[in-house]
């Protein structure tokens, strides 16, 4: 696959995906925004700065639910920086410790939004959160799907995922590893129940299902460190994909990932 120039418009950063915090950066050459903060501010700061970008650009944090591994930053960046937070009111209140922000814009799933030059879609998932959302995000013609947490696949999730340039997707665990690991019996089974993580086979379906010719990139997220590896992730996925086509991505809980620019 070629590599897309440097001043490509629309591009793609996991930060950091896991239990120990999840922030996904997107930018267009005037808007930036940050998918979750769930980690420290100084240490997204420190990674936006190893990737070229400081929390000075942002327009916006968009939090997909309320849980710590996506929020924790998130009330620390947007009074430092003067940093909306747009968030559903259901998730804002049940967030904890966020402190006081000066700019809360709330939305719906289902209500699409545009901050700058970025037109934003979310929609509902199916996780043990208050109103846990999905998000597209688009600038000329050009679709990012980024779904996270997401319990069980619907027939929602597949449509608005549908014709994305490039997926950010949940590959949470290795169903035997899962079962033979040590988690105790009760979290087994959320993991696995309708409001927990989807599994690599999962997200191979989901990809599959609305696979077309002008996805360019799919991006493994939120791997659980207990109950996955990102060998096993890679390898499921790449059974359905053409690498001269599509390029495979696992984020890391880390480090941030490569810049994907469409």
């Amino acid at each position: 696959m070629l590599k897309k120039p440097e001043n490509s418009s629309f591009c793609l950063c996991p930060l950091a995906s896991g239990s120990k915090g999840n922030a996904v950066f997107v930018s267009t050459p005037d808007t930036a925004v940050l998918v979750d903060a769930g980690l420290s501010g100084i240490e997204i700061q420190r990674r936006m700065a190893a990737v070229g970008r400081t929390p000075d650009e942002l327009k916006a944090i968009i939090i997909t639910h309320e849980h710590t591994d996506h929020v924790k930053g998130a009330g620390v960046l947007s009074r430092r920086f003067n940093i909306p937070v747009y968030v559903t009111a259901d998730t804002f209140n049940a967030c904890k410790g966020l402190g006081k922000i000066d700019q809360v814009k709330f939305f719906e799933c289902g209500s699409a939004f545009d901050i700058g030059s970025l037109a934003v879609n979310p929609f509902a998932v199916s996780h043990d959160a208050r109103d846990p959302a999905g998000l597209t995000l688009q600038h000329q013609g050009k679709k990012i799907g980024i779904a996270t947490d997401l319990g069980v696949v619907t027939n929602l999730v597949r449509t608005h995922l549908s014709f994305a340039n490039a997926l950010y997707i949940e590959a949470n665990h290795d169903p035997e590893m899962l079962m033979t690991g040590p988690y105790p019996w009760y979290l087994k089974q959320r993991i696995q129940s309708r409001t927990g993580h989807i599994s690599n086979q999962d997200a191979r379906d989901l990809v599959a299902q609305v696979y077309h010719k002008d996805l360019e990139h799919v991006v493994l997220a939120h791997l659980s460190e207990e109950n996955n590896c990102p060998e096993k992730a890679f390898t499921e996925m790449a059974k359905n994909l053409d690498p001269l086509s599509t390029a495979l991505h696992v984020a890391g809980p880390d480090k941030p990932g490569e810049m994907i620019r469409l």
